[in-house]
C-alpha cells in the first residue's frame, strides 16, 4: 500500500491536471481515481469532498507558480532582471503544449460564484503574486505604481496567450515591461 503523502500526492496531481484540461466541474471523482491509480475510497479518506480537492489542487498550482518565479529569478542580478524574469518565466509556461492559462483565472471564472473558497484562493494568490512584484520595485526604487503596471501587463499576457495559443502576448508584454521599467528609473 502506498503511503498516505504519494496517495495525496498522486491524487493532487492527476486532479490539477484533469481540472486544467478540462473544467473543474467537468471532473467527477471516478476521473481521478482513474487518472491517479488511487481508490475512490481513499481518495474521499483524504479529500472528503471535492471542494477539498479542488483547494488543495490550487495550493499545488500556488506553490508550483511561486518556485517558478523563485527558479527564474535566481541568477538575477538586479531587481529590473527579476522583474523581467517574470515574463521569461510566462514565456517558458506558456510554451508548453497543454497551456490552459492560469489555473486560478479558470478556477474563479468557472466556480467563483458558486464556491467562496474558491473565489478566496483565487484571490489570496493574485494579491501574493502583486506583493512579490511590489517587493521587486521597491528593491528597485521605483514608484509603486510599476507594481500594478507590471501586474496587468503579466496577468493580461497569460489569458492572451491562453486565447491565442501562442507566446506573442508574453513576448510583447515584456516588451512592454523594459520600457515602463525603465520609465520608472528614470533611464527613458
Amino acid at each position: 500500500m502506498i503511503s498516505e503523502g504519494t496517495a495525496r500526492n498522486l491524487v493532487v496531481r492527476a486532479a490539477a491536471s484533469l481540472f486544467y484540461a478540462r473544467g473543474i466541474q467537468a471532473v467527477g471523482m471516478d476521473a481521478v481515481r482513474a487518472e491517479a491509480g488511487v481508490s475512490l475510497k481513499r481518495i474521499y479518506t483524504l479529500f472528503p469532498s471535492k471542494s477539498d480537492l479542488v483547494a488543495a489542487v490550487l495550493n499545488h498550482r500556488r506553490a508550483q507558480w511561486e518556485s517558478g518565479l523563485e527558479d527564474a529569478a535566481k541568477n538575477c542580478r538586479t531587481p529590473q532582471g527579476k522583474l523581467l524574469a517574470i515574463f521569461d518565466f510566462l514565456r517558458s509556461w506558456v510554451s508548453e503544449g497543454d497551456f490552459r492559462g492560469c489555473a486560478f483565472v479558470n478556477a474563479f471564472g468557472e466556480l467563483s460564484g458558486v464556491s467562496p473558497d474558491v473565489a478566496e484562493l483565487s484571490r489570496n494568490q493574485k494579491a501574493a503574486f502583486r506583493e512579490y512584484v511590489a517587493e521587486l520595485v521597491r528593491e528597485a526604487g521605483a514608484f509603486q505604481a510599476l507594481t500594478d503596471y507590471l501586474v496587468i501587463l503579466a496577468e493580461g499576457a497569460q489569458v492572451i496567450a491562453a486565447i491565442d495559443g501562442g507566446v506573442d502576448a508574453v513576448d510583447n508584454a515584456r516588451s512592454a515591461a523594459e520600457i515602463v521599467i525603465a520609465n520608472a528609473l528614470g533611464e527613458l
